[in-house]
């Protein structure tokens, strides 16, 4: 199938390639030249105009926007609009708000240009592991695009199937699922990005509880020098708390059990916000999703071990820098 990608930063680059790897045709659309000749150069075809880039596509179109949520979003759909066709499809696979799906779908209706809004989670990993697909859209537009979607899930796998589930049916079990109309597929990866932060706060504040059990201030027979990265290795091996992000956390700790390459500052990319903000307008009490959030905030004005542990974690999955304080 024939896809246009837009963005070819971390994530688009990587989704290119997979889809490549899958037998899709990719033409590739970025303001960087080395971006759009590194692409090329793998089977895409690049561009670096936007109208060469439609120009392109094959009706009906499809172009995936992998571009910073907000502004850059909104500007890259706009343009899009401008020069796509009735019965073209532009999908927005990155972190938009979802109320802003609605609205773009209602200004894209008008021009009968379909509207896809995809939750993807993988980070940095997905080019070899696949992407968790959170979709939202019209029913037979999404049927229309799985199979990009089938491409870039990751698929079944070894992981075992979840008992009942033997005559659901669906695609979920393969790392893709049209969660409901338009917003829909942004809301649910929303709430997974809260949920990620609520995780993401419990390893740090357990593991800075146990970096600190050897303070001056406790009973000298209660004082404990233990080895974050041993433990966390552990914890790998048969605990319930195992999971990705643990095993992203033991391996930030091998390479540097103080984590002395990270200051601790946390950023926060609009999702948790987001939640916090569903939770308010739902009444649903959120109080570990939003002290996440609050702790972000916070590391940005000083800074424990836990923040280091976030910052590790956030690195590792997802290639994400930290910012200067302040």
């Amino acid at each position: 199938m024939q896809v246009g990608m837009v963005g070819l930063g971390r994530m688009g680059a990587n989704m290119a390639r997979r889809l490549i790897r899958g037998g899709h045709e990719i033409v590739g659309y970025a303001s960087d030249p080395a971006g759009v000749k590194a692409i090329a150069s793998e089977g895409a075809t690049g561009t670096t105009a936007l109208d060469d880039f439609v120009l392109a596509l094959r009706p009906p179109r499809v172009a995936w926007v992998m571009v910073p949520a907000g502004a850059a979003t909104e500007q890259v759909v706009t343009d899009l609009a401008k020069r796509m066709a009735p019965g073209d499809t532009i999908v927005d696979g990155g972190n938009s708000f979802y109320k802003d799906d609605v609205r773009r779908m209602k200004m894209l209706r008008v021009k009968q240009i379909h509207y896809v809004d995809v939750g993807t989670s993988g980070g940095v990993w997905g080019l070899e592991r696949g992407y968790c697909l959170m979709i939202g859209g019209e029913r037979d537009v999404v049927a229309r695009l799985e199979p990009i979607f089938k491409t870039l899930a990751p698929g079944s796998g070894s992981i075992p199937r979840t008992p009942g589930r033997e005559t659901m049916g669906g695609t979920a079990e393969q790392g893709y699922y049209h969660c409901g109309p338009s917003g829909a597929g942004h809301f649910v990866k929303m709430i997974h990005n809260g949920i990620e932060y609520g995780l993401m706060q419990a390893y740090a504040e357990g593991l800075d509880i146990l970096k600190n059990a050897n303070g001056k201030a406790l009973e000298p027979d209660l004082r404990y020098e233990l080895s974050l990265p041993d433990i966390t290795e552990v914890w790998r091996r048969g605990s319930v708390v195992s999971s990705w992000l643990l095993d992203l956390t033991a391996q930030a700790l091998a390479e540097n059990p103080t984590l002395s390459n990270y200051t601790g500052v946390v950023a926060d990319s609009g999702e948790g916000r987001w939640t916090v903000m569903a939770a308010v307008e739902e009444g649903v009490p959120a109080d570990v999703l939003s002290a996440s959030l609050y702790a972000r905030f916070r590391s940005r004005q000083d800074h424990t071990f836990a923040e280091k542990v976030l910052s590790a974690m956030r690195q590792k999955f997802g290639g994400h820098v930290e910012q200067p304080a302040g």
